[in-house]
């Protein structure tokens, strides 16, 4: 069942004896909501239950769900980890040996081992993680303000800023803020549209993590496979756009983003 876990006691309250597992997304895609690694973690254990985190979007160099006390944590390793979008894979990681053998299994019954060629794309991409992590994380902040100051902008979405809901949280369980961020667009989604189709040096794609900027409409790509009624639930409209903020330049990706925004009023 899906639940509203910004509010540990939401998930406390949906237990059921049934219950064998909590998963969790943290920050969240594409709204960037945070939840709190450690009271979930802790909730699921006091229930028999393992807890899951998806660590894409901060990856392991700002965010270590282990030190919250997760059981297990995933990661698409196409992208943060990667970093240079040309693989396709993920990794499932545990720090409790029945879970590392059950999982083993699985893998090996399924045929779900990558090529060992994406194995060497990944280590090539994880041996500069970090300092492609620090610019990812210094363009994001410096277009969030820039677009926070924007007048087409109606709502920005990213958690190293200070009125974010969660900027509390993530300074506990975060060191850092990531690259990704979302944001508003007044007048709907013809203006969002065209923002997103009128950029120069963000490329219009669905995926996240690599050095180059990506912008994207969650509502008709990432996010359409969901009814209406469970976006509309989760917060995500039609002037919503996505950008995985990339290691250009920052004064050019700022100008870019405000330049299409000045001609989508237009």
């Amino acid at each position: 069942s899906f639940v509203n876990m910004q509010d540990p006691e939401n998930v406390r309250r949906a237990l059921t004896p049934q219950t064998r597992g909590l998963w969790l997304e943290t920050p969240s895609n594409p709204l960037l909501n945070l939840v709190d690694l450690a009271a979930l973690a802790t909730i699921a254990r006091e229930a028999g239950a393992i807890s899951i985190a998806d660590n894409t979007f901060m990856s392991p160099y700002f965010q270590r769900p282990f030190e919250q006390g997760v059981d297990i944590v995933m990661h698409s390793t196409t992208k943060y980890l990667n970093g240079h979008s040309d693989v396709v894979g993920g990794a499932v990681i545990t720090r409790h040996q029945p879970h590392a053998d059950r999982i083993g299994y699985i893998v090996n019954a399924l045929g779900l081992a990558c090529s060992p060629f994406d194995a060497w794309l990944v280590l090539r991409g994880v041996k500069t993680l970090g300092p492609r992590m620090e610019v990812h994380q210094r363009n994001a902040l410096a277009v969030a303000q820039a677009l926070r100051k924007h007048p087409s902008v109606e709502r920005v979405y990213y958690p190293g800023l200070p009125d974010h809901p969660h900027h509390a949280l993530a300074k506990k369980q975060m060191t850092g803020f990531g690259g990704m961020l979302s944001f508003d667009v007044k007048g709907g989604g013809a203006q969002a549209e065209k923002v997103m189709t009128t950029t120069r040096l963000y490329a219009m794609a669905e995926s996240l993590g690599g050095i180059e900027s990506l912008i994207e409409h969650p509502e008709t790509m990432s996010h359409a496979s969901m009814t209406a009624a469970a976006r509309q639930g989760a917060g995500i409209t039609d002037k919503t756009l996505r950008v995985s903020v990339g290691i250009e330049h920052s004064d050019d990706l700022i100008a870019d983003l405000l330049g299409a925004l000045d001609r989508s009023q237009s």
